[in-house]
């Protein structure tokens, strides 16, 4: 029983890692892929599973955007653009408002938290590529 545990526990520190090693803000399954390389017999539900306790006690972040949740190795209040063509989600270089958090807490009397906001729209890239294409 406490080898399961020992085990577990260097399962998510390789799973953390992982996470806090790319700044693309990785789906689970790029999580998955890249610690499959490190650790070939962990598996998928393994990987998922600490994902989950990781993003619940706070060592990572859990980016909610419409193609599928991304996880942030950046533990500060930020937002997030996602590109609605590719899917790339970064992050964007505004700061972080609390005086919404306590404009919404007045106004309402609900107790904010804290509140997450994701830029939807086309990258530079696409935006290129789309350019080109058009031009074709």
């Amino acid at each position: 029983m406490n080898m399961k545990k020992q085990r577990s526990t260097k399962q998510r520190k390789l799973v953390l890692d992982t996470v806090q090693s790319r700044h693309d803000h990785p789906t689970a399954d790029q999580i998955y892929l890249d610690t499959r390389q490190k650790d070939e017999k962990i598996s998928r539900g393994t990987v998922y599973r600490n994902l989950n306790l990781l993003s619940e006690s706070g060592d990572i972040s859990h980016v909610k955007v419409p193609s599928a949740d991304r996880y942030d190795f950046r533990l500060d209040r930020h937002y997030h653009l996602f590109c609605t063509n590719c899917g790339k989600v970064c992050d964007a270089p505004v700061p972080y408002q609390e005086a919404r958090d306590k404009q919404i807490e007045q106004e309402t009397g609900f107790q904010v938290s804290r509140h997450r906001t994701i830029f939807e729209g086309l990258c530079s890239d696409c935006q290129k590529r789309l350019t080109q294409e058009q031009q074709q």
